[in-house]
C-alpha cells in the first residue's frame, strides 16, 4: 500500500487486523485531563471510521511517551488487541529505540537490569510520574550499543541503540540516566525533574534550551519485529529531523564501524 501521511503520523503498513504508524512528537497517543489536542487515537479513529462504523475498535498496543516519536502497533478490533497484547506480555514482540545521550559510554554495549518504580512511593516527589531505580521497584531489563559517539560545540554525546526486554513506564530514560548518560532533552531525567518543573509553570524557556538543547527527549521507536498469521513483520521508522539536525552539524565525530553502522545507515 501507498504510505498516507497526516498532520502528526503517517502510515507505515496496514492489514485487516492493525495499523502501523510513525508518529511524530509532542503527539500524545490517548487523550488526557480533557485538554483539547490532537491525538494519536483520535487521528486514527478519523481515519478507520468506515470500519469503525463497521464494528472496528482501534487499540493501542504499544504506546510511546509524547515526547517520544516513532512506531506504534494498533489493533484493529478486539480478537486483534487481545492477541498482539497477549504477544507482547509475552515479550514475543521485539522493539529497538534510537537515542542520543549525553557523555561517552565506556563501553560499547552493556545491560541494565535495576528495577523501578515511582519516585513517589519512597519519598516525596511533586512530578507524580517520575520513576527512579529502586531495590523494591519492579524488575526491568535493557540492553544498549553505542552506534556512535561524537562532540557538539565541544561537549560528547552519543547514538545509542536500545533494546528493552521489559516494558516499564519510562525504562530507557530511566535507565540511561542511571548510568550516568540522560537523554538530551530530557526534562524528567536529565537532572531531578527541576527542569520538568520549570517546563510546566513557564514553558520553554531560553534557560531549558541551553540545558537541555531540544524541547523534547530526544529517543525514538525505530523498529518493531513481530510474527503474526505466518508474516514475518519488520518496521522500521526513520530518525526524525530534529535529531538528524542535532547530529549532523559535527565538528568532531567518532563512529563504530561501517559494517554495524550499515544495518541503520537508512536511519540517519
Amino acid at each position: 500500500m501507498s504510505l498516507q501521511v497526516f498532520p502528526h503520523f503517517q502510515v507505515i503498513d496496514e492489514s485487516d487486523d492493525w495499523l502501523v504508524v510513525d508518529k511524530a512528537a509532542p503527539l500524545i497517543v490517548h487523550p488526557t485531563n480533557r485538554k483539547d489536542e490532537p491525538t494519536l487515537l483520535g487521528g486514527v479513529e478519523q481515519l478507520l471510521s468506515f470500519e469503525i462504523s463497521n464494528g472496528a475498535t482501534p487499540a493501542v498496543v504499544n504506546r510511546l511517551d509524547r515526547d517520544t516519536s516513532g512506531l506504534v502497533l494498533i489493533a484493529k478490533h478486539r480478537k486483534a488487541a487481545s492477541a498482539l497484547g497477549s504477544m507482547m506480555e509475552n515479550r514475543e514482540i521485539n522493539k529497538e529505540y534510537l537515542a542520543i545521550v549525553k557523555g561517552w559510554p565506556t563501553r560499547d554495549q552493556w545491560v541494565c537490569d535495576q528495577p523501578i518504580q515511582r519516585a513517589g512511593i519512597t519519598r516525596e516527589s511533586r512530578i507524580w510520574v517520575r520513576q527512579i531505580v529502586h531495590p523494591e521497584g519492579k524488575a526491568c531489563r535493557t540492553t544498549f550499543r553505542v552506534l556512535q559517539r561524537f562532540k557538539r560545540e565541544g561537549e560528547a554525546y552519543a547514538l545509542i541503540l536500545c533494546f528493552p526486554q521489559t516494558g516499564r513506564m519510562h525504562q530507557i530514560r530511566v535507565h540511561l540516566s542511571h548510568d550516568g548518560h540522560p537523554i538530551v532533552g530530557d526534562k524528567l531525567y536529565s537532572g531531578h525533574g527541576e527542569e520538568y518543573v520549570e517546563w510546566m509553570a513557564d514553558g520553554w524557556t531560553d534557560g531549558l534550551q541551553t540545558k537541555l538543547h531540544l524541547p523534547r527527549q530526544a529517543l525514538h521507536a525505530s523498529r518493531l519485529q513481530l510474527a503474526w498469521q505466518g508474516r514475518a513483520c519488520d518496521w522500521y521508522a526513520e530518525m526524525p529531523r530534529d535529531m538528524r539536525n542535532f547530529i549532523d552539524a559535527l565538528p568532531y565525530c567518532q563512529s563504530k564501524s561501517m559494517i554495524e553502522w550499515s544495518r541503520y545507515e537508512g536511519l540517519i
